[in-house]
């Protein structure tokens, strides 16, 4: 998502973030959206984003304009931030519970009216306790209307913090697993599927550049997986599911799987750095059960054909000696 901050509104109705910061609803029955204020963090940010140190606390503000044609009347909270099994950004309901974020921002008031073509200003707080970790935060100031009989319909932009300290990027790979399927062609190469989780196990929002690939014995046979797509943005102790087909893969007996994830992390600026490369391996087996079968049918025809041969051979060596005995007594 080029605007995480545009959190997805609830019920039938999606968010689409602007180039202004503004966060708008696509669907016309809202008839309201929301931006940053323009006050000394700048103008026309497309989200809210900080880094301070534990203890401390700065104001801002989010603007909230009515385009509609009668009085607009919102509920107005915080809420931390997480990520969705489809790898977006959502926040926690008004009724959910808040530890880090939600908490540590409140809005100056819990409702704002907004008249028909007016805005309106609402402040909200973000202070940092004292003895908060290092690391980056997600969280939003959302807006919420709901009317009898709907489903209650937000809007928000998402509050990005990083407290000062140390910064410990990490994900890691877990459960890894492959399972491999043949080919009726006995000299054939069959398809595997790589199935895996990343988890981010720092305290940074990260992304994951993923490689996948299996080799046989010595690394020979190597197949790849090919392009794949990015992982979302993790938030420390997300975790993301993947599954990977991979092509080509010659039954090599004991094969190994390796995911390479490079760690993308974002700074506050927008920019992204890769970072050092992790490996993770597992091993499988890859039986070529088709082939095995046809050896194993070729191996029991020679011997068959074998004993043939040797019962034929004694047989012959059997007649030969009874003539040698007859002739003897008949002499």
């Amino acid at each position: 998502m080029v605007l995480l901050g545009a959190l997805a509104a609830l019920g039938v109705l999606g968010v689409l973030g602007t180039a202004t910061g503004s966060a708008a609803a696509a669907d016309g029955d809202v008839s309201w959206t929301v931006a940053t204020a323009s006050n000394d963090f700048g103008s026309g940010r497309q989200n809210y984003s900080y880094t301070l140190d534990p203890g401390a606390r700065l104001t801002d503000g989010l603007v909230v304009v009515n385009h509609g044609t009668t009085p607009l009347h919102l509920a107005v909270y915080t809420a931390d931030g997480f990520t969705t099994e489809a790898g977006r950004l959502d926040l926690v309901r008004k009724d959910g519970k808040s530890t880090r974020v939600g908490a540590w921002a409140q809005a100056d008031r819990s409702d704002v009216t907004v008249r028909p073509g007016r805005s309106a200003e609402v402040p909200f707080t973000l202070a940092v306790p004292d003895n908060a970790g290092p690391g980056d935060y997600m969280g939003g100031i959302v807006t919420s209307l709901t009317r009898p009989g709907q489903a209650e319909q937000r809007l928000g932009i998402r509050i990005r913090l990083r407290v000062g300290g140390e910064l410990r990027p990490n994900l890691s790979v877990e459960d890894l697993r492959v399972s491999y399927a043949g080919t009726a062609d006995p000299f054939g190469k069959g398809e595997a599927t790589v199935t895996y989780t990343i988890r981010n196990t720092g305290n940074a929002i990260l992304a994951a550049r993923q490689a996948v690939s299996l080799s046989g014995p010595f690394g020979r046979l190597r197949a790849d997986a090919g392009k794949i797509d990015d992982s979302p943005q993790l938030l420390p102790g997300d975790t993301w599911k993947v599954s990977v087909p991979v092509r080509d893969v010659a039954p090599a007996l004991r094969t190994t799987g390796t995911v390479t994830l490079t760690p993308l992390l974002t700074d506050t600026s927008g920019s992204i750095a890769p970072l050092a490369a992790t490996e993770t391996t597992t091993h499988t087996w890859t039986i070529p059960w088709v082939l095995l079968l046809l050896l194993l049918v070729v191996l029991c025809g020679v011997v068959a054909a074998l004993r043939w041969a040797f019962r034929r051979r004694r047989g012959r060596r059997g007649d030969g000696l009874r003539e040698a005995v007859g002739t003897q007594e008949f002499v």
